[in-house]
């Protein structure tokens, strides 16, 4: 646990908790908590954000105790994950130890959950940012602000940050916008190449379905709380169903992918993302895009923020938050900007393993991106009319598309999937090659289908046969010229193709080999095509970003990790197999079973003694032989309660297909203790669009 120690109180208001001050620094439990700070915080457990159509946002803010009189900046965090319990835990380390360096940090739950009035109907609606836009503008208000507002947020956090920023509201200073995308379609949990993502559309969906079924807290909201509940249980809709419904990139994705006009966003921008994470590509292209101030910094890391993600090395994130914020928000000479524009961690290979704690390198700079620097190197791939039938069961070893950094995360040896798919490998490399940024891979193929995707693996082969995923990418060969208008394969005709790969930044080393895989299957990360699909690759091409030698900048170190103490945390009880295969030999049945644990195997000491706790699972299954046999489970289990006041929301969700049509059933049972108080089952189908 991470205790509080000694402390001294301080004044508060009604509806406060006590803020406290603690002397000095100390490490507890591998982390290093600071104890004292510039100005001492006072926490307002709750304010109600007023809207203009009457809705109120429940919001949290940390607050230097003399801010009237001496007005602080605003940092907001705006999201749908729960302020009082979900987030809870996560937001105690960090926002106050930003306040205690002057800030206002204020975390507002959106429209529809927490303790929050109305419905979230569905991701990054127009209202969402309506919404923001004013919240900034109520922020900019107070007595206690200086009239300026910054942005911060990982994941949803920072998708709306660009999107907050894209409307131009005046008050927004700057944003820090981390794990996030700038095109919805292309880099999100729902398509990846137009290949529908079978690993995390119909999990992620289901994961709102259950979260937006959460009631709201009768401590917070009084007796509205049951029916705001009801309301919300009513009323929200799953949103696998508007997801499914867009198979290609039409209006309903270029809404809110900052990438339709990057020009809209004028405050400076910092962009932070992680080489196991799955939204690094919009670094890149934002990077080029944009033409206001910017910088971007890329770890090793999974789907987490800086100071505590795996694989490490980890940083002083909070500590990089402040030279951003004291430079654009306060006027004060940091020195971040007269630092190179993108920092980056070049990782060297591993054995390929399910987990790291830590991913050596070295840390990489670029002045400007694209980099003069780093040039093309173009490698012929030795095919010649090789074909292959693609096996249902290749990807099973691709590890998850979102890793959090969790015991089963990342993706094994890759020898498995290299077999069941066309391979070529490279002779081994006289010397070291380093790349940074986007590998293609161009292909001539043709298929015996209508309807086929080609997935594309680059992976470096050490000198003993294993095999490290480096990086991949998919492709709907159907949306080979256009994700907007796609057109039916004519089987047997050759096409060239190009593959973009997700990017990286890898050093291979020499005595290494460079192996490129092919393959029609790659589950459950894509869908299948609804028949099976043999695939000829006639001739093909690796372009490789390549990092060429030079005499590396000397680059400012970043400083050890540290957080403000915190709230304590108990550990629980998890599956002790997070991420499992089971195959049925008599039967070709393969299954995949992850345990979902966004809460990392802890339950948070929140206050008041409200208890939160839930148990997820996904399971994907498919027949070899039969893509038809494909299908996506998903179950949350979630409880809420305090003394005698126990909830409990349970979900169920199902995708499957035949050729012609997707079928979704989505099932929402709520309690009230043992009371069931609400139930519904609601089936759902689409036709498949050359998906």
């Amino acid at each position: 646990r991470l205790a509080p120690g000694p402390k001294t109180q301080v004044r508060r208001r009604p509806g406060e908790s006590p803020a406290v001050a603690f002397p000095g620094r100390v490490r507890w439990g591998g982390l290093r908590i600071r104890r004292s700070f510039p100005r001492s915080v006072r926490t307002i457990e709750n304010a109600w954000i007023p809207l203009s159509d009457g809705t109120r946002l429940a919001t949290r803010i940390w607050l230097p105790e003399d801010a009237e009189r001496d007005p602080v900046p605003a940092i907001l965090e705006y999201l749908p994950y729960r302020k009082g319990d979900w987030t809870a835990a996560r937001d105690a380390r960090r926002h106050p130890y930003v306040a205690g360096h002057g800030y206002a940090c204020v975390r507002v739950d959106m429209r529809g959950s927490g303790d929050s009035d109305g419905l979230l109907r569905d991701e990054y609606l127009r209202e969402e940012q309506d919404d923001g836009i004013e919240v900034i503008a109520w922020l900019a208000a107070q007595p206690w602000c200086t009239g300026a507002v910054g942005m911060i947020g990982k994941s949803w956090g920072g998708f709306n940050g660009l999107q907050i920023a894209a409307r131009r509201p005046a008050e927004l200073k700057a944003v820090i916008s981390v794990c996030s995308t700038d095109d919805r379609y292309a880099d999100d949990v729902h398509y990846m190449g137009g290949c529908l993502l079978a690993s995390d559309m119909l999990s992620w969906a289901s994961t709102m379905l259950a979260f937006n079924a959460r009631p709201p807290d009768p401590a917070v909201v009084g007796e509205r709380w049951r029916g705001l509940w009801l309301e919300r249980l009513e009323g929200t809709p799953p949103w696998v169903e508007a997801w499914l419904s867009h198979q290609r990139r039409d209006a309903y994705w270029k809404h809110a992918s900052v990438c339709e006009d990057y020009a809209a966003i004028e405050c400076p921008v910092y962009l932070v993302g992680g080489w196991a994470d799955a939204y690094t590509n919009a670094i890149f292209r934002v990077l080029e895009g944009l033409s206001c101030p910017r910088k971007a910094l890329v770890g090793p890391w999974a789907h987490l923020f800086p100071d505590d993600a795996v694989p490490g090395p980890r940083i002083g994130w909070l500590q990089e938050c402040l030279r951003w914020w004291d430079h654009w928000l306060k006027n004060l000479d940091t020195g971040i900007m007269d630092e190179p524009l993108l920092r980056a961690w070049m990782q060297d290979p591993v054995e390929p393993r399910p987990f790291y704690e830590h991913r050596p390198g070295r840390w990489v700079a670029e002045p400007a991106w694209p980099s003069p620097a780093i040039g093309t190197r173009r490698v012929a791939l030795g095919f010649s009319g090789e074909r292959i039938l693609g096996a249902q069961a290749c990807g099973l070893d691709s590890g998850a598309w979102l890793p959090w950094g969790n015991r089963a995360d990342f993706p094994p040896d890759q020898r498995a999937d290299d077999g069941l798919s066309l391979s070529w490998t490279s002779e081994s490399l006289d010397e070291p090659l380093e790349l940074l940024g986007f590998p293609d891979v161009e292909l001539e193929l043709s298929a015996d289908r209508p309807a086929a995707l080609v997935a594309v693996r680059l992976c470096d082969v050490a000198p003993d046969g294993t095999s490290l995923l480096v990086t991949r990418g998919l492709l709907n060969l159907t949306h080979r010229d256009s994700h907007e208008r796609p057109e039916p394969l004519e089987p047997g005709r050759r096409y060239v193709v190009s593959v973009r790969l997700n990017a990286i930044a890898h050093a291979f080393p020499a005595g290494h080999r460079i192996r490129v895989a092919v393959s029609p299957t790659y589950w459950p990360f894509a869908w299948p095509s609804p028949e099976p699909v043999t695939l000829t690759v006639h001739a093909g091409a690796l372009v490789l970003p390549e990092r060429g030698a030079r005499e590396e900048p000397a680059l400012r170190g970043f400083e050890e990790p540290e957080f403000a103490p915190g709230l304590a945390v108990e550990p629980v009880e998890r599956a002790p197999v997070p991420r499992s295969v089971r195959r049925d030999v008599a039967t070709g049945r393969h299954e995949l079973r992850v345990e979902l644990d966004y809460l990392a195997g802890c339950r948070p000491v929140l206050p008041g003694g409200l208890e939160y706790d839930e148990r997820g699972a996904d399971t994907f299954a498919i027949v070899e032989g039969d893509p038809l046999s494909a299908e996506t489970r998903s179950e949350w289990r979630i409880e809420i309660g305090r003394g005698a006041w126990r909830t409990r929301v349970e979900t169920a969700s199902r995708l499957w297909s035949d050729a012609e049509t997707f079928h979704v059933t989505n099932t929402v049972e709520a309690y009230e203790g043992d009371e069931r108080v609400f139930a519904r089952t609601r089936d759902f189908s689409v036709p498949r669009d050359l998906v």
